[in-house]
């Protein structure tokens, strides 16, 4: 479990002018990271824009990944799809590369019933031998697992963890404790919350710019210094709200450019950010120390 405990950017894609992948920007990042001692990366997850990146894509951002990494840190690969065959075709990609664990949201927009997803996950980790982390997303996805739901899925044990990225703490306190099972908090707003309700660690895609942040509140709350915790805590949600406001993906991207680091925006139909709303998060990135390592500010 000790593998899994920490902070784990949940990396974006930056994208070069014509709107290919740019490599030298995400090793940037990864570095970035490293240097922040985060416990690990997220690949290819929601902030990665992942459903409007081609399989090749998928697969080139692991291949740069864990070269970058080269074993210094933890690497969950999220393979999830609509359909099981694609998601097994990552999660053997994911296997030759050498990930830690596969990652899936449950598959989407049709409605599946529960033995359908539960079937979806047992045949992807029947196609490989890396442990599973379920990626439980229902405002985005529409799969709203209950209980029940996850104590079955979780009776196997290939599957090792969640990515539980909804507000609700109660169900995360229920299922760690009735599973055994690491929980991995996903939303960044409420992360040291999660961490009082048993979460080990978080998923994020605010990391990317500001994992500083959450490394030392995760660090403070085990050393119960709450109060300088939640301040930090408060700080996170400030430039949150933010970014909320503008464009979640479009805001950090924004913030690593600030960094020096290329991303050149989101690929349609996400909008590009305009003069005032990039002026707006400067205004919150100061006022909320997000990084003293900005450039041109």
């Amino acid at each position: 479990m000790d593998k899994f405990k920490g902070i784990f950017p949940a990396l974006v894609t930056p994208f070069h002018e014509n709107g290919d992948i740019h490599e030298e920007s995400l090793r940037k990042i990864v570095q970035l990271n490293l240097e922040r001692n985060v416990k690990g990366f997220y690949v290819n997850g929601s902030t990665a824009e992942t459903f409007i990146l081609s399989m090749d894509e998928r697969k080139k951002l692991i291949d740069i990944v864990t070269d970058e990494v080269k074993g210094r840190a933890t690497i969950i690969y999220h393979v999830g799809n609509i359909g099981t065959r694609e998601a097994i075709e990552l999660a053997q990609y994911g296997e030759q590369a050498k990930v830690d664990a596969i990652s899936a949201i449950p598959p989407f927009y049709y409605n599946f019933s529960f033995e359908e997803i539960k079937g979806y996950y047992q045949e992807i980790m029947d196609s490989v031998n890396v442990p599973m982390i379920i990626y439980h997303f229902p405002a985005n996805s529409g799969v709203q697992f209950s209980i029940e739901n996850f104590k079955e899925l979780l009776q196997d044990d290939r599957v090792i963890g969640i990515k539980h990225t909804s507000m609700n703490l109660y169900d995360l306190e229920r299922l760690q404790y009735e599973s055994k099972k690491f929980i991995l908090n996903g939303h960044d707003e409420v992360f040291l919350g999660s961490l009082s309700m048993g979460a080990i660690g978080g998923v994020g895609s605010t990391y990317n710019m500001m994992a500083d942040k959450f490394v030392t509140i995760q660090k403070l709350f085990e050393e119960n210094r709450m109060k300088e915790a939640f301040a930090l805590q408060r700080e996170a949600n400030n430039v949150i709200n933010a970014l909320i406001k503008v464009g979640v993906n479009q805001g950090i991207k924004y913030g690593l450019e600030k960094m020096g680091i290329p991303c050149n925006g989101c690929r349609k139909p996400f909008k590009r950010l305009d003069k005032k709303e990039k002026q707006f998060l400067d205004k919150v990135f100061a006022e909320n120390h997000v990084m003293n390592n900005f450039i041109n500010t």
